[in-house]
């Protein structure tokens, strides 16, 4: 189950700022419903080149509302100059911490904020697509993908799941994102300055009592709660060998963004507790 702090819980169910400007100064714009989540960001310069007010309006989960009204509170007073530098990790920050799976929605914090401060200064968008898209379920590049791994000292293709999403659908890109943190680790300058961190060692081999015992009370324990919380839910439908065959239930049946929660939240959950091999499959009612 995903443990927030009290300051995401009250952004999340008091969220600040939410809303429009009518005559807002900049307007950032990321994210797609296609993909699950979707920010809108508008804020309102003075004439001392402040940010005198900020509103937003998104789709998503708790996490990205919670992290869109943390970002509207912490930049309104800044200049310009100093929300320019704001950063993923200052918005998690502020709320005492983010779920490791829900750091991407702060990264679509700082994305939005970037995309309005470019469209108050009179600059073309970023393209959506800049560099190569190596995520084709979720649009993310190359580019991307560096940039967030070098920013937030990530090394896994799980890390990058996690602040992107990128590889939480299909899977196909998998290969593909490691590759790019293989070679961004190991370019001379980034890897004298950050050492990876040690592999895990890996785990015993399990019965297949053991394995069909641990896979339900993980469900159980670290699964359910936090689907219900979004009024989901999950039934286990049968394991055979390493493949764990699954129905999605309530609201998590219909969500566009289901795909990734099986393999970003369902199977990651189910590989730290019982066995990396696992592989998560949904079976449709």
């Amino acid at each position: 189950m995903w443990e927030y702090t009290d300051k995401v819980k009250e952004h999340f169910v008091n969220p600040k700022n939410v809303g429009e400007i009518d005559d807002a100064s900049g307007v950032g714009e990321v994210g797609s419903l296609a993909c699950g989540d979707a920010l809108k960001l508008m804020i309102k310069i003075d004439d001392q080149g402040r940010i005198a007010d900020a509103k937003f309006q998104t789709f998503g989960c708790a996490s990205a509302i919670a992290s869109s009204s943390a970002l509207t509170e912490m930049i309104k007073g800044m200049t310009i100059e100093q929300a320019e530098n704001l950063t993923n990790k200052d918005i998690a920050e502020y709320l005492g911490g983010l779920p490791k799976e829900k750091m991407h929605c702060s990264v679509m914090g700082e994305q939005a904020l970037q995309a309005a401060i470019r469209n108050f200064r009179g600059q073309a968008p970023l393209p959506q697509a800049e560099g190569e898209i190596i995520c084709q379920c979720f649009g993310v590049t190359d580019q991307e993908i560096r940039r967030v791994a070098s920013e937030n000292n990530l090394h896994t293709v799980e890390e990058i799941t996690n602040y992107t999403k990128a590889g939480g659908g299909c899977g196909d890109c998998v290969d593909k994102i490691q590759q790019i943190l293989d070679e961004l680790w190991t370019s001379g300058a980034l890897a004298a300055k950050v050492q990876a961190p040690p592999q895990a060692e890996p785990k015993k081999k399990l019965t297949n009592i053991q394995k069909m015992r641990l896979v339900e009370e993980t469900l159980e324990r670290e699964v359910r709660p936090a689907l219900k919380q979004d009024g989901g839910d999950i039934e286990l439908i049968d394991i055979d060998g390493d493949k764990v065959l699954v129905s999605l239930r309530g609201m998590c049946s219909s969500c566009a963004a289901s795909q990734a929660t099986l393999s970003q939240f369902v199977q990651a959950k189910l590989r730290e507790f019982v066995t990396d091999e696992l592989v998560v499959e949904e079976v449709k009612a």
